[in-house]
């Protein structure tokens, strides 16, 4: 649906990853409409730059959250050094 490729709705990652896999699933199986097959890819390319998006939001807030080796919060640009 629309709704699960549309960056506005706060659908959860989880959901639009489980609906990305339902796509490739379908695809996979061969027996789409050539019409339905472009929708479907839209829809998952849509989805996937939502996905990627999420992915980058959350792991600038880890860089934010993470913790130096004497358990105080640091901002760190690149994976902490032990």
């Amino acid at each position: 649906t629309k709704k699960a490729a549309d960056p506005d709705n706060n659908q959860s990652f989880e959901h639009s990853l489980k609906r990305l896999e339902e796509i490739v699933e379908s695809l996979e199986r061969g027996n789409v409409a050539l019409n339905d097959v472009m929708k479907m890819y839209e829809e998952g390319v849509q989805i996937s730059k939502t996905c990627l998006e999420q992915l980058s939001q959350a792991e600038v807030k880890l860089k934010q959250l993470s913790k130096d080796a004497h358990g105080n919060f640091e901002l760190f640009d690149e994976h902490p050094k032990d």
